[in-house]
This record gives C-alpha cells, structure tokens and sequence, in this order.
C-alpha cells in the first residue's frame, strides 16, 4: 500500500509539473517555486485536517469536514487550533482547498489564490519563516500566479486548484523518513543543480548521506544539536536526524542560497522537524556566520555535516576573512586570490576549517572533499591534516567511487572528525565499488545496499579488509607525511612460485632466444632503413 501511494505523490507531482509545462513554464527558472509551493500548501492543509479530525472526533465522522468545521463558533474554532502540535500550520476555513475550488469561478480568482497563500504564510510566519543573516525574514509561501501571463493567470491557478482537490495526503502522516525522503527527492530531482555558482546546490547521493549518518551515529543520544553550514536541500541533515531520532536533536544550518533555503524548509516540515525551522538561516557561513551562543562567540555543535562547494569565487570577500578574529577559526591559512579563474578558489578549505573549530568537545563531523584534499603534499591542505592527526581528532576517512555524484566527475572522500578518537585512524578505498550507469548525459556509479553496509561495517568495526580498508596510528600516518590514501598503506604482494632447476633453465633459454630473434630482427630493419636513405641521396 505504501508502495501504491507513493507512486500516486509522484503522479501528483508529475501533474503540476505538467500544468507548468501547458502554460510555458515547463524547465523554466521559476517552475520549481510553484511545485514546491503548491506541493506545501497542500501538505498543510491535509496536516491540518488529519489533526483537527484527531481532536475533534465528529469532524472526523462527518461527510466534509470542512463545512462541519466552518459551523464551529469563532471561540471553538479557536479553542481547536490552540491544541494543535506545534508543527501543524493554522489554518482558516477561506484557506482550505476545497474553498477555492467552491469560489474558482470568482473574478481576479488568480489573485485570491495568492491572497490565501500569503495570509497563511503571515499567520504562521513566527514558525514557518526563514531568517536571514540580515535579519529580515522570508515567508513560506510568495505569489506564485505572478509569475504567469497576466491573461492565464485564473486559468492557472483554476488547474492547480482541481487537481488538488480529490487528493489527500492524510493517509501518510504516521508514515515514517524513508517515505518521505524518496518523495522529496522526486519532487525536487529536477531543481537541485547548481545555478549560477551559488553553493550547497548539488543533492548528496543518499548512500552517501547514509553512509555519513551510520558511521557518526552509533550510540543513543539525546537533546544533541545538529549542524551543516552548507546545507542544500538538507539531504545530510535528515539523514543525520534519523539516524539520532528527529525528537532527540536540534537541527541548525545555514546556506547562501535561497532555493536551498526553501526546499530545505519543505524537508523539514515533511520529516516532521518543524520545531528546527527558526534555527535555517540564509547567508554566507563563510563571511558572517550567524549561529551564535549568549557570548557572541561562534556556537559549537555536537555533529556536523557538510558537503561543501569545493571551489568556488570569494575574492571579493577574500581579503575580509584574514581578520584577526578569524585567526583561529581559519588556522591554516585562506586561499589566496589567483590571476585567473577566481572560480576555481578552494572554498571547501574554508569550510573544513570552519567545521573543525565549530565542534563542541565530544562533537564529530563528517565533510565532503575532493580526493585530492587527502594527499597534497603542500599548503593548507597539508596543513587541516596535520591539525587533524596532531590533535588526535581524526576518525577516519572513506575515498568513494568515482562519478558517486552524476554531475561533477570530481572524485571525493569523506572524512569524518572525531575529538574523542584518540587512537586507530580506519582508511578505506571504496573506489572500485559501485555499479555504473547512465543518469541523463551523465555516468554516475551506484553503491548496492550490501555495499553501503560493507563500508559502514567495515569502519565501524574497525577491520582490516585486503585491498579495501587499513587501520593506522596516528604516528603511522605522520610517517606518511600525513596522507590519508588508504593505498598507500595496502602491503605491496609479490607472488611466487616454486619451481625446478630445469624449469628455470628452460624459462630463461625461452626468454634469450625470444631477445635473439629480436636483435636479430632490429639489425635487418636497420640495414633497410641505411640502404633506404643511400637512395634517397643519390636522386
């Protein structure tokens, strides 16, 4: 059943995005807000009635609970959404769907449609709101019908509106993370690419936010924060908060993106994390972090994920970093800003700066960086290593297969931070795992589920696996130079094979007549050649 109905979400889905398709809107920029949008506006209101109908038992015996709801008095009705849970968005009888579609034949309809959306986005907005690092705050819903033709604008929302009607989310409510993660990530598949340059945009492949999440999270705990300075969609963080339990940590983040902000957002209100949305802040980790403790100081936080952009152009902000008060926070140093190709600026190495001093003391981590970061020999890379070994805070590193993200051929690895692993570093080299495949244009390699446990067995038991994983010392890595290539550690085999006397003999008078023949050969071409270029002197 299950099954069943997820594949009717995505036919939903599938159906709006093909209302945006009949009206020009069809891959356009915008789309994405739409379907977003409407897919939340219809959440909320079926959330709302799967909850009133829990309170109020004749709301749930009654034909249409929607007009039995509107026969509450004004201090009933009121009375009902004050017991509400705290994530349920409060809603009007002129909010619901079905109001709208009772009054879509109404003039300027287009615009009761936006009206309605941006009354639920005032009345909810202390909760549903996202702030920004500048302080202002961006509400849940915008005026989508603008973005049509002013003359389509009715029609538009007309279509959006039927459509709506006669499906109920209410059946899904008690479903639990996997449902709707394979919902959110179909919903957005098509709107989480970089645009423009602007960070945190790619989706992180669920085996990796898995992988990330059950090698961090091998223990009970409880009232935990949750952390990821680059958080997207929030792919990392939802993992992360299952993993713990979603009523057991507090979820914080930050990205420069809006888009990211918006659908991260809607992953929080569908994996029931609501009480975590006041704490998603747009802007710039890197220049002005905003999460802060009652000190002013930069807040420390007991797990971090990231999967940060790997390069990217901060040279117009570049020379405000090297600040004195980032002298800890940015202990290896900055990217210098180079003569050419400012995009290609390594960003993550600020990132993982930033994450290192944002731990609290038991705090650990897991970050995303290119495969490259484990082994320069040279410069702040070199440098985050040390501070990771020479600190005793290195748990391990896992260097995945190549193309693991269909849309950059980047190999990556991930490296997870531990300040309370003062011994064994576990290394693994799970490039030759993976199937590959064809997504689009593009090659992309996927991990089989027995796969992704392998990896996450293998270092959560610390085990020595030929040509897979190694466990060092620290003391073993510094003598490495403090690489962190699993490969370089493997144990050079070389086989051998017992043989006779005469089968020696027999081999190397097989191998010295083999290097006759071919001197023998090398003679004959060089005479040709000499005798070939006498002719051509004497023409």
């Amino acid at each position: 059943m299950t099954i069943e109905f997820q594949t009717q979400v995505k036919q939903l889905i599938d159906s709006l995005k093909g209302i945006c398709s009949n009206y020009g809107l069809g891959n356009d920029g915008d789309e994405y807000k739409i379907i977003t949008q409407v897919f939340l506006y219809k959440f909320l209101n079926d959330k709302f009635a799967f909850e009133v109908k829990q309170l109020n038992k004749d709301l749930a015996k009654a034909d249409n609970w929607q007009k039995a709801i509107e026969k509450l008095s004004d201090e009933d009705y009121e009375m009902l959404t004050l017991q509400l849970s705290a994530d349920t968005a409060i809603l009007q009888p002129q909010h619901f769907i079905s109001h709208l579609f009772d009054i879509q034949n109404t003039p300027d309809f287009a615009k009761t449609f936006d009206d309605t959306l941006m009354d639920i986005a005032i009345q909810n907005n202390d909760i549903f709101a996202v702030k920004t690092t500048g302080a202002s705050k961006e509400p849940l819903f915008e005026r989508i019908s603008e973005i049509v033709e002013t003359a389509e604008r009715n029609a538009f929302c007309k279509a959006i509106v039927n459509k709506l009607v006669d499906f109920s989310f209410e059946r899904i409510f008690n479903e639990k993370y996997d449902f709707y993660a394979t919902i959110f990530e179909y919903l957005i598949k098509d709107y989480n690419n970089d645009s423009g340059g602007t960070y945190a945009e790619y989706y992180t492949p669920h085996a990796v936010a898995k992988i990330m999440a059950s090698i961090l999270v091998t223990e009970k705990v409880q009232n935990v924060t949750c952390y990821d300075p680059s958080a997207g969609s929030g792919t990392l963080l939802m993992n992360l908060a299952h993993a713990i339990g979603e009523d057991k940590c507090t979820i914080y983040s930050q990205d420069v993106s809006k888009k990211s902000s918006k659908l991260l957002r809607l992953n929080l209100i569908l994996n029931n994390l609501v009480h975590s949305l006041q704490n998603v802040v747009r802007g710039n980790t890197i220049l002005s972090p905003y999460h802060k403790d009652e000190n002013g100081d930069l807040q420390k936080f007991d797990y971090i994920v990231s999967n940060p952009p790997f390069k990217l152009d901060f040279s117009e902000y570049r020379d405000d970093l090297d600040s004195k008060e980032n002298n800890e926070r940015f202990f290896a140093g900055i990217p210098k800003i180079p003569a050419k190709k400012k995009s290609g600026m390594a960003i993550y190495q600020l990132f993982i700066q930033h994450i290192m001093y944002s731990l609290t003391k038991n705090g650990k981590a897991a970050v995303v960086v290119p495969t490259g970061f484990i082994t320069a020999q040279t410069g702040i890379d070199k440098k985050i290593r040390q501070k990771l070994v020479d600190s005793k805070m290195l748990t391990g590193v896992v260097s995945m297969p190549s193309n693991i993200f269909a849309n950059t051929g980047t190999n990556v690895s991930i490296v997870f931070i531990d300040k309370n692993n003062t011994r064994d570093v576990v290394l693994i080299d799970a490039s030759n795992l993976g199937t590959k495949i064809k997504e689009g244009k593009n090659q992309k390699t996927v991990l089989s589920t027995a796969e992704e446990e392998q990896i996450i067995n293998v270092f959560n038991n610390k085990k020595v696996v030929e040509d897979l994983s190694v466990v060092v010392s620290y003391d073993e890595i510094k003598n490495k130079n403090y690489s962190l290539s699993a490969g370089q550690y493997f144990e050079v085999k070389i086989e051998y094979t017992d043989i006779t006397a005469e089968e020696f003999d027999a081999k190397m008078n097989a191998f010295q007549s083999n290097l006759d023949a071919l001197f023998a050969e090398s003679k004959k071409l060089e005479k040709e050649i000499q005798e070939n270029l006498k002719g051509l002197r004497y023409e």
